[in-house]
């Protein structure tokens, strides 16, 4: 907080180098790569940290911010991105977004923080840009933790990078198979309790006079079969984070319980007298609809609001198809098969166009039935279950359709640069080939058609 408001105190005149050599000092104050920038983009002082991540020299090397971090020639806004120079000019307020950068080490998520620094006058006169990288995902192949980079599971990771350092309550809502205990483990990892325990509990496979036992432990002799004391989750979480997985389970006698303890911070053990100190972060999960539980009476109302400090939704696979490449090169990676796994094009393709009832949970068990078919060999078509084959094939043949019947006959008028990045998606869809094959079918030599597909994926 102090950093903050050493950087909004900041008046530095035009062309005032002493201002600008106590800029750069406080910039090498931040142990996160940290930038001093113009209103038009330009670096004008980059901090150690910055210069060895993106390769910049201490002024920056005369480059814009869009071209140092994403090799862009025009700002993030005209490339299809939230620009948060141009946000924190408007509002001439501190502004937070998630990008994926390149670096040194290839492509990373980066949780951008900018904030305007004012002249005497109130006028806008320059920005101090800091960047706070997400080691616990990733947007490239070969990565471990999250992995993706389309524009739902962004919009998720930014949620999670601005309350990870927080203490507050987050309640993850999503279908079941989404990964939301993955999720939990990034947020403890990213907190600062991440060198403390992290707990998970199973919620839905305790009983009522279970769930107490195992949450809050017991003493010697508290029921038939206590033959000695036991120590509850909530202890075994003593300053990290406690993940409920779904919360909506937990029978209805004992979330009050539950409530008393987030209330109180306090607890006791079964059969203990002894009020015992709880000090947890708290991350909740479930599938269920809570608000409409409450409304049922199947789930407390003061316990609701009481975890949805922080919701964040966690998207379903099918509105991630763009991530199903990185996802499948990853669990390859993960998996103890030898000689490793490998994927044929069109299995992927398959891949991309199924639904994913089950999500990520069901994709990984795809994944190995079909590598212990492939044998050793790639896995291919016939390796998928057959309802992978009968919808992913039917969608496939659908889109493209009706993709086609409206680039043939469009009901309006669009700009031809729009017009393209369809055609290109409907060629992707329908040709049978490698890439090489389709850059011959669309008269394109294969560098244009690679440059035109990064293209299609920043827009994506």
């Amino acid at each position: 907080m102090r950093e903050d408001v050493t950087i909004r105190r900041l008046a530095i005149p035009c062309g005032d180098e002493t201002e600008l050599s106590a800029i750069r000092q406080v910039l090498e104050a931040f142990r996160e790569p940290s930038i001093l920038l113009s209103p038009d983009y330009r670096i004008l002082a980059a901090n150690t940290a910055y210069q060895e991540v993106y390769g910049t020299d201490a002024d920056g090397s005369s480059r814009a911010c869009h071209e140092a971090s994403h090799g862009y020639q025009r700002p993030c806004d005209e490339a299809g991105e939230a620009c948060p120079l141009q946000a924190a000019l408007a509002s001439r307020r501190r502004e937070r977004v998630l990008h994926v950068h390149h670096t040194a080490q290839g492509r990373e998520h980066v949780d951008v923080e900018l904030t305007p620094i004012l002249g005497p006058g109130g006028e806008v006169r320059y920005f101090v840009e800091r960047l706070h990288h997400l080691p616990v995902s990733s947007p490239q192949d070969g990565a471990t933790g999250l992995v993706g980079r389309s524009r739902a599971f962004n919009t998720m990771l930014g949620m999670i990078s601005r309350v990870a350092p927080s203490n507050a309550s987050a309640l993850l809502l999503g279908e079941s198979g989404t990964g939301k205990e993955l999720i939990a483990r990034a947020i403890h990892e990213e907190s600062p309790r991440r060198d403390k325990p992290f707990v998970a509990v199973e919620c839905s496979g305790l009983t009522e006079s279970l769930f107490e036992s195992e949450l809050f432990g017991h003493e010697k002799g508290a029921f038939t079969g206590a033959a000695s004391a036991k120590v509850g989750l909530v202890e075994a979480a003593a300053g990290g984070t406690l993940f409920l997985d779904e919360v909506g389970d937990i029978p209805l006698g004992q979330q009050v319980k539950l409530l008393r303890l987030l209330e109180t911070h306090a607890y006791r053990r079964v059969g203990g007298i002894e009020s015992r100190s709880a000090d947890f972060r708290l991350v909740c999960a479930t599938h269920r609809d809570l608000e409409a539980m409450v409304r049922t009476g199947q789930f407390r109302e003061d316990l609701f609001y009481r975890i949805n400090t922080f919701p964040i939704e966690v998207p379903p696979l099918r509105q991630r198809s763009g991530d199903i490449p990185l996802l499948v090169e990853a669990m390859l990676d993960r998996s103890e098969l030898v000689p490793r796994p490998t994927m044929d094009h069109a299995t992927m393709r398959l891949l991309e166009g199924y639904a994913f009832p089950g999500n990520v949970r069901e994709l990984r068990n795809i994944l190995e039935r079909a590598a212990l078919l492939a044998d050793g060999g790639p896995i291919r078509p016939e390796h998928l279950p057959e309802p992978v084959r009968r919808q992913a094939a039917r969608a496939e043949a659908g889109a493209a359709g009706e993709g086609y019947a409206e680039l043939v006959h469009p009901r309006e008028l669009r700009p031809l640069e729009e017009i393209e990045r369809e055609y290109l998606r409907h060629a992707l869809a329908v040709h049978q080939g490698d890439r090489r094959s389709l850059a011959r079918r669309l008269g394109l030599s294969e560098r244009s058609l690679y440059r035109r597909l990064r293209e299609l994926d920043r827009d994506d």
